[in-house]
């Protein structure tokens, strides 16, 4: 065999390994033995950062919440002395696993509710830390513009999953048009949990929460996922009534080992830092943001909760 053969015979292999490697690292960025070990850096020495954790390694979904860590979040911690990491998603179950699995540091992405119910079932030792804006979920215009403009047969699209159902649900029973039995799980509201729908006798029209946007002008009023209602350009400002309740509200993860670490303090301080929360405003109009802004004299949320609507009992 000539030696050129050889030559070629070994790049083609060492390409090979090459792109291997690439696969590996792109799904599991921080799972080879040496990246355990974390060495104090020039800057750890020279900056006020965990010496013990120099690099932050933060998982998301991708929009908004990857736009946070690009836009701020990244550049603050950075400017602190830390390294920092973004790796985002395109589903709803490998940041948790990757976060158990030691792959990141910190996700952010889900509400508390579905972070609960994922370890649960997936028996994690997962943890929240704090809450970050989040699009929540509104009423929007649809052949009626206004609050006011309810009437008795009316109809209301709601998204047909259980959980965004249920939050369709409370909104609605929060507004008046609807009661809801007493004592019930407002997490887990469904059809049968409605006492009384003779106010107005709503005609709800579940429909598959991407397909909201596109009917309403089928419908009188419709609910939409905030996520939903900016990917089809709807401004979350144009809500007619947002849920005011911060269940739904998202959440940053770490591993439960992790509570009190110091660099788990300075994430939670650029999150909630007076950069962040004017960059926040500046971004995510109608956003719902973290609960104790509102402690710390800053918005809760840009849209004020409106008032119940004027009976109007003629059908229109």
């Amino acid at each position: 065999m000539k030696l050129t053969d050889i030559s070629r015979q070994l790049a083609t292999a060492f390409a090979a390994v090459g792109v291997s490697s690439l696969v590996l690292v792109g799904c599991s960025n921080s799972s080879a033995p040496e990246a355990t070990q974390e060495p104090v850096t020039e800057n750890a020495a020279n900056s006020d950062i965990d010496p013990d954790h120099t690099k932050i390694v933060i998982g998301t979904t991708e929009g908004d919440f990857a736009d946070m860590v690009r836009n701020q979040v990244k550049s603050s911690l950075e400017a602190q002395g830390y390294e920092v990491e973004l790796i985002p998603f395109t589903d709803y179950v490998r940041p948790n696993l990757a976060l158990a699995d030691g792959d990141l540091d910190i996700n952010i992405f889900q509400h508390k509710p579905y972070l609960d119910t994922f370890k649960s079932e997936n028996d994690l030792d997962l943890i929240e830390v704090f809450q970050v804006p989040t699009a929540p979920l509104g009423i929007y215009s649809g052949k009626k513009t206004d609050l006011n403009d309810v009437y008795k047969g009316m109809s209301v699209s709601a998204p047909n999953d259980p959980s965004n159902f249920a939050r369709a649900l409370v909104m609605m029973n929060d507004l008046g048009w609807i009661t809801l039995k007493d004592d019930i799980d407002p997490l887990t509201a469904s059809k049968t949990d409605i006492a009384d729908n003779s106010k107005y006798d709503i005609e709800i029209v579940e429909l598959e929460a991407a397909q909201l946007p596109r009917a309403r002008d089928e419908v009188d009023f419709a609910v939409i996922n905030g996520n939903y209602a900016t990917d089809a350009g709807i401004k979350l400002t144009e809500a007619l009534f947002q849920e005011p309740s911060f269940n739904y509200i998202n959440w940053s993860a770490i591993k439960s080992a992790d509570v009190g670490k110091k660099w788990v303090q300075d994430v939670t301080n650029a999150y909630n830092s007076e950069a962040f929360k004017k960059y926040a405003h500046d971004t995510f109009p109608g956003y719902k943001y973290p609960k104790i802004w509102a402690a710390d004299g800053s918005a809760a949320t840009t849209n004020a909760t409106p008032t119940a609507p004027v009976v109007e009992e003629t059908a229109q």
